[in-house]
């Protein structure tokens, strides 16, 4: 598990974006065990409480669940397994579109770049 941690935000909201990317990217799948609270600190050498808080808010976005004192788990419910996705890919046109309206380019030549773009690098 390898993150990069920047110095804009919280160390424990990137914890979170961490695991979301993985969630989308299929590298954790739903039901899959996730390391412990204390596990997770040492490997990403973070403070415990800082993993615990992660982990908090990952339960409140229902993200992960827990049950008793088994491994936290993945979320296998679809509707949230689909908001990650469509939060990230959001995210990802926000920041296009607003790069793209800096430097006044008309929509039509931005979509018509995005798609041989996105085939061009689907065909690799």
């Amino acid at each position: 598990m390898d993150v990069k941690f920047n110095n804009r935000d919280p160390v424990y909201v990137q914890v979170i974006r961490h695991f979301k990317e993985q969630i989308a990217k299929g590298v954790f799948e739903p039901g899959q065990e996730i390391p412990s609270r204390r596990e997770l600190a040492n490997k990403l050498k973070i403070n415990p409480n800082t993993a615990q808080r992660s982990y908090k808010e990952m339960e409140e976005q229902e993200l992960i669940y827990t049950d008793g004192n088994l491994p936290s788990r993945i979320t296998k419910d679809e509707k949230v397994l689909k908001k990650v996705r469509e939060e990230l890919i959001l995210e990802a046109v926000d920041t296009f579109v607003h790069s793209v309206q800096s430097i006044n380019v008309p929509l039509h030549d931005a979509l018509d770049l995005v798609k041989n773009k996105y085939q061009g690098e689907s065909n690799n």
